[in-house]
This record gives C-alpha cells, structure tokens and sequence, in this order.
C-alpha cells in the first residue's frame, strides 16, 4: 500500500470558498531503497465556451480540492466574460481560436507538462471534489486513463434522449472494438502524461471523448471507471451540446474509427455483402444457362460479375489496409511506450556523492 503525503494549499483561503477539502495525494507507487518519491505535478484542464455564469466556481472548487494543482481555462471564442471570470479565480487563462472541444483538448495536451492531466468541463456539472477519487485511482494502480461515469443529477442534467443515445454508444463501441465502457462520453477524466502525450487526437468537437475510450481499447491502455455525481447546470448557462448533430458527429466518428482500426472486418463486411448481391444476379442467369446452354441476360451476367470483382477488390484492401493498421498500431505503442509511466514519473534515484563532490 502507498504512503499519503498531504498537499498544503497556497491559497490559506481556498478551501473556505469552495467547502472542499484538500486532497491527499498518493506518494510513489512502488519506490525502492535510495530513492525519494517526487510529487507529481497535476495540470487541471476546462475547455471553455461560454461559461461566465459558472468558470468562477469551477476553478475555485478545483483549487480548493487540488491545492498543489495548475488550473488551466482555454476558452473558445467566447463572446462574455468567460476569460475575465476565470482570471478573477486566479486561473491560467488561454485562448484556442479553432473552434470545438476536440480541436481545444488536443492544444491543451500540446501546450502543457504534467505527470497528471485531470479533463474536466467549466459548466459546473463535475464535482471538483470529486478529483482526488480519480487522481487516487490512477496513481495507486499505476493506471493511463481514468473516467468519471456519471450518477444521478436528475431529469435535467441527464435527459433522457441523452441517456438512451450514451447507452447506444456504449454497446455499439464495445460490439465492435471489444470492451465495454459504461461511459464513453463522460468529459470528467484524469490521463497519465504518456498518454496525453502519445495520443494521436483527430476529433474537432465533442466526439473527442468517444476518440479517448477507442484509443484506450486500441493500444490495450490501463483504465478504470469510478461512479461519480453528476450535477445540473444552471438555468442561465444553456447546454453547448445539439443532440442530434452532435450524435451525428459521434456516429461517424465511431464508424471512422473502426474502418481505420479495424479495416479487415469493415472491408470484409463490405466484401460479404457485394457477393451476396453478385450471387443472387447471378443464379437466374446460371439456372438459364444450365437449361438452355444461352444467356439471354447479358447485361445482368455482366453486373453481376462487376459486383463480384468489387467484392473482391474490397477483400484485397481489407488485407493490405490490415496490415498498414497493425504498423500504425505499433508505432503508436511504442510512442507510448517511450514516456515513463506514472509511477516511473515519480522516482528521483539519491546517487551517492563522488569523491569530489565530498570534498
């Protein structure tokens, strides 16, 4: 079991104006006889577009529950007082011209260092207290990406057309990529610096978090869930998210990712099907031959034959694009695997002094 060393806050203020508790962050996982754990740095990110009502709060709770922590608001264009609330809270304020929460988070990873980035949103939905349960998680099992599910919030924070939408996307990404998430599309997660680093971000909106979990199963990361509470937003803070475009957005999104990742079934599906078409033009043609020696039909026994050269053009791609994806597969793990883990992260080795550093 790891030591708990506690963090003192800065601000001697912080933990009043927020009512959260400073958190204990977990010393190293797994250091050995001469070494002295380093505290891991934590960078918390809030994307942001449109939140005067709520960054305030936001980033004085998170303050509050991480003390030790940088808190970063890149705002997206926004048209109030977003940024100067969130400088008013004593935030690092940064602005992300391309709009849409994909293209915001993969500037965040770029942009900043940490051994620990703790994702969440500015609304006000996340419990900031919450985030020492995660970071805990992630530290204590030496883990790369730990998500927030959330629980609870009522009729209003969750609707139900969301829920249904969020159960549909659970199934379909773990039909066809092989685990099931109960909460792909939860925005409150904690990353280890090797994945933020290493992780390939294509996403523009809010299908980015769909883009996290498929990565996640793709490379074979270490993850875990922990059930959180998820909160309303306030009546004069109107929701960002469009239900319909945006499910759009997250159903292509899923539907690219497999044709990229998992290209010999995508073709292979493709491939089953244009010969199962090519069959069925064919065995009026075939049946008439075999009673007639003709083929009356000529233009159908052509049709069907092109469907059949289709079907197995697609197979071949299916074969050839397999094998690029298993290439890009391994460059990915081993870009990963050339970042220290987090544990790894938190090992400063005591070397002895040399002859001339005693003297």
């Amino acid at each position: 079991m790891p030591s708990f060393e506690t963090v003192t806050s800065d601000s001697p203020h912080a933990e009043a104006q927020s009512g959260a508790t400073p958190h204990a962050i977990p010393s190293a996982w797994g250091t050995r006889p001469g070494e002295t754990p380093r505290a891991n740095t934590i960078a918390v990110l809030l994307p942001c577009y449109n939140e005067e009502a709520t960054i305030a709060d936001v980033v004085t709770g998170f303050r509050a529950a991480l003390p030790s922590a940088e808190v970063y608001v890149y705002d997206n264009n926004s048209t109030d007082r977003t940024i100067a609330e969130a400088e008013r809270a004593g935030a690092i304020v940064r602005r992300e011209m391309h709009q849409g929460k994909g293209n915001v988070v993969r500037r965040m990873f770029a942009d900043i260092d940490a051994d620990i980035y703790l994702l969440a949103d500015g609304d006000g939905t996340y419990e900031p207290g919450s985030a020492g349960s995660l970071i805990d998680r992630t530290i204590r099992d030496n883990l790369d990406m730990v998500v927030g599910t959330r629980v609870g919030g009522g009729p209003d924070a969750y609707r139900r057309g969301h829920r249904f939408g969020n159960r549909m996307f659970n199934h379909l990404v773990a039909h066809l990529f092989g685990k099931n998430f109960s909460d792909i599309l939860s925005g409150y997660r904690v990353f280890s610096r090797r994945f933020a680093k290493s992780f390939p971000a294509a996403s523009n909106g809010f299908e980015i978090e769909t883009e996290f979990s498929v990565h996640a199963i793709d490379i074979k990361l270490a993850t875990a869930e922990i059930p959180l509470p998820y909160g309303e937003r306030p009546s004069h803070s109107p929701s960002k998210l469009r239900t319909y475009r945006d499910g759009a957005r997250i159903l292509w999104t899923i539907l690219k990712m497999y044709r990229a990742l998992r290209p010999f079934r995508f073709y292979g599906f493709v491939a089953a099907v244009l010969a199962l078409v090519s069959i069925l033009l064919a065995l009026p043609v075939v049946d008439t031959y075999l009673e007639t020696g003709l083929v009356p039909r000529l233009p159908t026994a052509v049709l069907a034959a092109s469907v059949m050269q289709l079907a197995f053009l697609s197979f071949v791609c299916g074969i050839i694009i397999e094998s690029v994806s298993n290439t890009r597969r391994e460059l990915k793990r081993m870009r990963y695997l050339d970042l220290p883990s987090l544990a790894a992260s938190r090992r400063h080795v005591e070397r002895p002094a040399g002859p001339q550093q005693r003297g």
